[in-house]
């Protein structure tokens, strides 16, 4: 279409001064002696008539592309879209010049660096930005850009715009990449080369790819039912929400954790048939594959045995009750057993798993009804519960779809499923930029020969550090004094210290000097850092709060506050950002990437080469939290029956596929119990410490949220609920609590460390800390004062 203006609507170039005018024949008017042409703005070559094209015309073209390149599907609604788009902008030659083929192309590509999902509809926000992007970049049917064209990680952005890009991404911004075979996947315009990378500086040093994701910036996703794909939450976040958004933290929670059992093998029905014998045992745990009962279809089934998911909650007459997105139903969990026995906390505000039988109030026996006020509210009668399990959780690799280990040398380890082209964190997903970010891993962050030799790739999380006790300052001079004392180009990557940063919440205690004593704490850390400048330029140093740091502090005086929490507030670090900065200033410009300082919420993440390593930092007590609130269960299950099969669990758990496939799920690897020369498969034999220190990682890795708890409890923002789930599971934890005793245990692939506090209780004179070698696993290490 030709978008020349008519002459009429064209600026007028300004009057030629009367020197340089020739007379007219109109006296009125000064005509100038050349003058300008009514066509002399340059037209588009070739103008593009629209035309008609009908979708079923476009149907072969369009799936070739979509389905069968990028794996997407299309709706009727947007190919007759993209159908319309076409005739419009490309014309006659849609088929001849392949335009319709590349617009198609960039269409795809966008929508997955959009992370659209696999439904691409026609009446989704998401299109019809990415049309009208497009169509405000196209020429002559062609799609034009800037030089080379678009970025073809992000088609919809221009080459002036790709930094921005990158800076979202978490990437360091370079030049725009050449056009590969890559390209379809989304990642040529994501800044990493293939094979190689700037020689710089900045490239040269691991730390440059480390990023602190805080609470608030992280990417507010929902799980869409419909779709079975995650979408990001475009309405703006508050504080103070409405109602309903309570409610979506509990229906988006339930969503995630049936949709990970759904994949579990134990929730899979097989189309071949189990030749086990069966039990005389009329429950559901004894078919061969589990299937999870609605609440609401329990009406009318008196007697009979099901599997229930739901959230455990408390009813007003004080019983507990189950409750999931069609009702609640009270529950007696008084013939309970945990599976496997004591392997988990069980509070109320958790998504958990009851096997057991139906019980209709007396009186409706016979009428169907079951005493019920109807679907959504709560049924009559009871469920009598036999067992109760965590949901198990998914490894990482599961759900991101990754095939082997980090240390191969493919360029792509994808195997398709799961939620690979998810952006969870905004640094780039694991299908986009996972195979080049471990090359980059391979090259810049190489692990040392020796075991016993200090490596760059290390992490220091130092525990809980009350600055209103001098011991806590000695302890952590001793700490730093160690590193600082290593080779030169060895220093830790990361120092991470987390609050309480005062042992009671001083700026509710306004006769103790309030915000300019808390202040002062913090100067005198400073000082501390000041000894150390040679960390300071090398290293990133992370501060985690805690409940009685500011601002919260001041109003809760300690007490439980909402999660996430934001960080400590500038004007009470401001000395520790001087000392950062004048230990950089001293270092030069040669020193690289320099050292900083970064303040953040609780909880926060930490990214190392993208999607590849991923560390959650989390200073709750939340160990006591599980053991106040929990539900008692019974300690053994019965081994005497009574006669009355429908009502009694089965003699031997241990022979019920629920029980086995629960032992599967919960085996947990402990490096302490390795250490002790125990083994984790046998329980019976592991020291207290570390069977708490299982149950706790257990309990809140197989919920996959970090606050499973009622609102009374433990507050949540709402609107940022999303941070505190951990789906996909971490790389790694770091879980500082100082209620729970010190440990390093791995679960399903994700290493948890708890590094307590860093004075040892009962132990004067002694600082602890955990050493966590990215990627691989954390020790405890101890240091005398």
């Amino acid at each position: 279409m030709d978008k020349t203006p008519a002459p009429i609507f064209r600026k007028q170039r300004p009057l030629i001064p009367s020197s340089s005018v020739a007379p007219s024949s109109s006296p009125a008017f000064g005509t100038p002696i050349h003058p300008p042409k009514p066509f002399s703005i340059n037209a588009p070559k070739a103008a593009i008539l629209p035309i008609i094209l009908p979708p079923a015309t476009l149907r072969p073209l369009a799936f070739r592309t979509f389905t069968k390149k990028h794996s997407l599907t299309l709706t009727s609604s947007a190919l007759q879209e993209l159908a319309s788009f076409i005739g419009r902008h490309c014309g006659s030659g849609w088929r001849e010049e392949g335009l319709a083929e590349k617009v198609l192309e960039e269409v795809a590509r966008s929508w997955k660096s959009r992370n659209g999902g696999v439904m691409v509809e026609g009446s989704s926000k998401e299109l019809q930005d990415i049309l009208k992007t497009l169509e405000g970049n196209m020429s002559g049917g062609k799609i034009m850009g800037q030089g080379r064209g678009f970025p073809r990680g992000d088609s919809m952005l221009e080459i002036s715009d790709s930094d921005t890009l990158n800076t979202r991404l978490g990437i360091r911004p370079t030049a725009l990449p050449r056009q590969d075979s890559n390209a379809s996947f989304g990642m040529s315009g994501l800044g990493v080369q293939e094979e190689e990378a700037d020689d710089d500086e900045e490239a040269s040093d691991a730390r440059a790819w480390l990023k602190v994701i805080d609470a608030y910036d992280q990417p507010r996703l929902l799980y869409n039912v419909d779709k079975k794909h995650f979408e990001r939450d475009t309405a703006k976040a508050s504080l103070l929400p409405p109602a309903s958004h309570k409610t979506s933290v509990f229906r988006n929670r339930y969503h995630v954790i049936h949709q990970r059992l759904l994949r579990n093998e134990s929730f899979q029905t097989s189309s071949v048939t189990s030749s086990r014998k069966r039990t005389l045992q009329p429950s559901l745990s004894s078919q061969q594959s589990l299937k999870i009962t609605p609440i609401a279809n329990l009406l009318g089934r008196h007697g009979s045995n099901h599997m229930l998911l739901g959230q455990l909650n408390i009813l007003p007459t004080g019983d507990p009750a189950i409750s999931d997105l069609t009702g609640t139903i009270a529950l007696d969990l008084s013939q309970a057993v945990a599976i496997p026995e004591d392997s988990a906390w069980f509070c109320p505000g958790m998504i958990v798993l009851v096997d057991g039988v139906y019980e209709e109030e007396e009186e409706s026996v016979g009428k169907g009804l079951g005493g019920s006020s109807g679907v959504g509210g709560t049924l009559g009668g009871r469920f009598q519960g036999f067992f109760i399990g965590q949901p198990p959780c998914e490894k990482r690799k599961a759900t991101l779809g990754i095939g082997g280990g980090i240390d191969r040398t493919d360029h792509d380890q994808s195997i398709g499923g799961g939620f690979g082209w998810i952006d969870f964190l905004g640094v780039g997903s694991e299908r986009a930029v996972g195979s080049k970010m471990r090359r980059l891993e391979r090259r810049l962050l190489q692990p040392s020969p020796d075991p016993d030799m200090a490596s760059r790739n290390r992490a220091v999380i130092i525990g809980e550090v009350n600055l209103d006790q001098p011991r806590a300052l000695q302890a952590l001079r001793k700490i730093l004094s160690l590193y600082a004392a290593e080779p030169e180009g060895t220093s830790p990557l990361t120092f991470v210290l987390a609050g309480n940063f005062t042992q009671h919440a001083v700026m509710a205690r306004g006769g103790s000097g309030g915000s300019i004593e808390y202040k002062e704490y913090f100067d005198a850390l400073a000082s501390t850092f000041s000894d150390f400048p040679t960390l300071l330029q090398s290293s990133t140093f992370v501060f985690v709060p805690g409940d009685n740091d500011g601002w919260v502090s001041s109003f809760t005086a300690g007490a439980s506050v909402p999660l996430p929490r934001k960080a400590v507030p500038e004007m009470f670090t401001s000395r520790i950002r001087r000392a950062f900065a004048a230990a950089n200033a001293e270092a030069g410009s040669s020193a690289g990437v320099q050292g900083s300082a970064v303040w953040t919420s609780n909880p926060s993440r930490m990214s190392l080469f993208g999607p590849n390593h991923e560390l959650v930092l989390f200073r709750d007590d939340i160990s006591a939290r599980l053991r106040r609130t929990s539900v008692t269960l019974k300690r053994k299950a019965t081994t005497e029956t009574d006669g009355t099969q429908g009502d009694a669990p089965p003699e031997n758990p241990k022979d019920d596929p629920a029980a086995s496939a629960a032992d599967d799920a919960m085996e947990v690897d402990s490096a302490a119990a390795a250490a002790d020369g125990t083994s984790a498969s046998t329980p019976s034999s592991l020291p207290l410490d570390v069977k708490t220190a299982q149950k706790l990682v257990k309990t809140v890795l197989d919920q996959g949220y970090l606050s499973p708890f009622r609102q009374s409890t433990r507050p949540v923002h709402w609107d940022y609920a999303s941070a505190l789930h951990l789906y996909p599971l971490p790389t790694a934890m770091a879980l500082i609590d100082a209620s729970a005793p010190p440990f390093c245990i791995t679960y399903e692939g994700c290493h948890v460390m708890n590094p307590g506090s860093i004075l040892v209780p009962g132990r004067k004179g002694v600082g602890r800390w955990v050493e966590y070698e990215i990627g691989r696993l954390g020790k405890l290490r101890e240091c005398t004062l």
